[in-house]
């Protein structure tokens, strides 16, 4: 269907890609991934003729169908939801326009004359398809004019248009940015039925391993292809990486040996010389080669937290009768707790983060908030910046350096390169980045501030898989509170140990764990389908430790708490100290064999005991 031949771009004297060749076959279903700023987006209007390559040839099959859905949607400002989804370059969706407008006036003269000509070109399919994916992306009132839509909605929109027209060949830029969770399964079983090919960038783990059969990583300038899921993607990836440092190896003491011959060797060379020089040449440009690793794992140890951190007592929001946030809810939030907020767009979760921070009064209640509690706030809307500034001041104007704790600092560069800024980049102005760089650069402000209670509102949207890894290490080893609102259920496996389900109309559901064990849990529900008044007959009523007056601990319930946290903290330590030994390379086969043994069972216990914990913790 596509083949594309040693495409290359630069903009002045900054390559993005070159030599890029692959071949996209009917049926195949291709994730484009590469590191902000490297050009994928750019790729992708190559592709499509919006942009010009510096050379190289892209070539279709003869009539072939595409449709493009860019990251940021470019909707017509006049008109309905209706007449921006319907593409007015397909005759098919515009009869059907005219048929649907014809049905909202209630114009029988014209749905009489529509009527034979939706019978002969299928019409009927195409209004149910396109309502059928409406419907699924939330989007009910077809006659609303496009200047009332938010980005979100913007970005729906121009899905439903681009998955409507049926393509022989779909371009996808970010399709899941601002779909919730019910959305992104939908996606995931609509690209999965029949024979869809498509090409698509997304930083949506799940969702590449779930729907794609090949990747194709653009690294360094170079495209590397990988013939199946995002799962074999990083065993291959792995692999690559091994061969390249082992052959970097060997060029390096190749390189010593042939230098020295360089420096011994008189002027005056016979043929032979020559052509060992110009190999010479060829071996120093590969010996200097740079394999991008990071060495360091941040871990900062200075953040200080009290006991008491928040403490939400009863609060009801509502926006109208209709729109109820939430009622009466009690929470109290515990040290060291990494929270994930989900649920279906419009059901009160930024609302909440938001009457947390102060930014919205609640209706009735409040939020009692600790002394020692510094927040950050990463917004979906926080992107201001001065556009003239370099990269390296942004951060600089906040502050010089971050101090890790324990004599350990970091300065800006530093913190800036460990997520993945170059040097070079660094002294890039603001205005030269591409969009999810910004983004990046944002987290980056927020983090330097070192705050001690992260709120991170979609932290992910535009962030590259590898920027990713890197956020998912940083909250995994975060000394702090972090509450996370997002739709990325690979990060909030990574990252949350506790969940808040928000489901509309003010009902919260407290669960004691990551999205992934949400999921089986609510699997099993669906499968024990047994009616509730059967199912709960002479069951004891379940405690709800958040919304209900609580019973406080008795006294061998307190002195198991205190206990609990002594046991949890050895376990961990244990586990510390037994997955550095491991990674040592230091061990014997038996020393091995008999901690990996053990590794596990701290595990198993450290799971037991903390939700004991949790358990207790909600109570004390």
């Amino acid at each position: 269907m596509l083949q594309v031949d040693q495409l290359a771009k630069s903009y002045g004297d900054r390559l993005l890609f070159s030599d890029v060749t692959f071949g996209i076959e009917r049926g195949q279903k291709v994730g484009l991934i590469a590191p902000n700023g490297s050009g994928k987006s750019t790729l992708l209007r190559i592709l499509l003729g919006q942009e010009e390559e510096d050379s190289g040839s892209v070539t279709y099959e003869r009539d072939i169908r595409r449709a493009y859905l860019p990251q940021l949607p470019d909707l017509p400002e006049e008109g309905t939801i209706l007449e921006a989804c319907f593409n007015r370059f397909d005759p098919v969706a515009q009869l059907t326009l005219q048929w649907e407008q014809a049905v909202e006036q209630g114009d029988h003269e014209a749905m009489e004359r529509l009527l034979p000509e939706m019978e002969a070109q299928g019409g009927w399919s195409y209004e149910q398809r396109a309502k059928e994916i409406l419907g699924a992306l939330g989007i009910q009132d077809h006659h609303r004019p496009i200047t009332r839509l938010s980005g979100g909605e913007r970005k729906r929109i121009a899905l439903a248009s681009t998955l409507i027209s049926q393509p022989d060949l779909l371009f996808l830029d970010e399709p899941t940015n601002h779909l919730d969770l019910d959305m992104i399964e939908w996606l995931e079983g609509y690209l999965n039925r029949g024979n869809k090919t498509l090409l698509m960038v997304t930083h949506d783990r799940f969702f590449l391993d779930r729907v794609c059969n090949i990747i194709l990583e653009l690294d360094n300038h170079t495209l590397y292809t990988y013939r199946g899921n995002y799962a074999y993607y990083l065993e291959k990836r792995q692999a690559r990486i091994d061969n390249a440092r082992a052959e970097l190896a060997r060029a390096n003491n190749l390189y010593r040996k042939e230098l020295e011959w360089m420096r011994r060797m008189p002027q005056a060379r016979g043929h032979k010389a020559r052509y060992r020089e110009e190999a010479f040449y060829d071996l120093e440009a590969k010996a200097k080669q740079r394999i991008e690793e990071r060495q360091l794992r941040l871990k900062a140890s200075n953040v200080y937290i009290g006991s008491k951190i928040f403490e939400c007592q009863y609060v009801s929001k509502a926006f109208a009768p209709d729109k109820i946030i939430l009622k009466d809810f009690y929470y109290n939030f515990a040290r060291f707790e990494k929270m994930g907020i989900v649920g279906n767009n419009g059901t009160g979760k930024s609302t909440f983060i938001k009457m947390l921070l102060g930014l919205v009064p609640p209706d009735s209640g409040r939020f009692d908030i600790g002394e020692t509690v510094r927040f950050g706030y990463f917004s979906q809307d926080g992107l201001q910046f001065d556009v003239q500034q370099k990269v390296i001041d942004v951060i600089t104007d906040i502050a010089e350096e971050i101090d890790l704790g324990g004599g350990r600092r970091m300065t800006a560069s530093q913190f800036l390169q460990y997520f993945l800024f170059t040097p070079e980049q660094q002294h890039n102005f603001v205005y030269k980045l591409s969009g999810g760089e910004r983004r990046k650069l944002y987290l980056c402000t927020i983090l330097m501030r070192n705050p001690n209670f992260l709120v991170l509102d979609e932290p992910t949207n535009d962030l590259d898989i590898q920027t990713l890894q890197v956020l998912e290490e940083y909250l995994q080893d975060f000394p702090g509170c972090v509450i996370i609102v997002s739709h990325d259920r690979y990060f909030m496996n990574k990252v949350v140990d506790h969940l808040l389900v928000f489901k509309g109309q003010g009902e919260v559901q407290d669960f004691p764990g990551n999205y992934e064990q949400y999921h089986e849990w609510l699997a099993l529900q669906s499968k024990t389908d047994v009616p509730a008044a059967e199912a709960n007959k002479g069951a004891k009523p379940k405690n709800d430790y958040h919304n209900d007056t609580r019973k406080r601990l008795s006294f061998n319930e307190k002195r198991e708490f205190e206990q609990l946290e002594k046991e949890i903290e050895a376990l961990e330590t244990e586990q510390k100290q037994l997955e550095e030994a491991l990674c040592s390379g230091q061990l014997s086969v038996d020393e091995l064999t008999e901690k990996s043994k053990r590794l596990p069972v701290i595990k198993e216990l450290l799971d037991e005991k903390g939700m004991r914990w949790l358990e207790l913790a909600e109570r004390a």
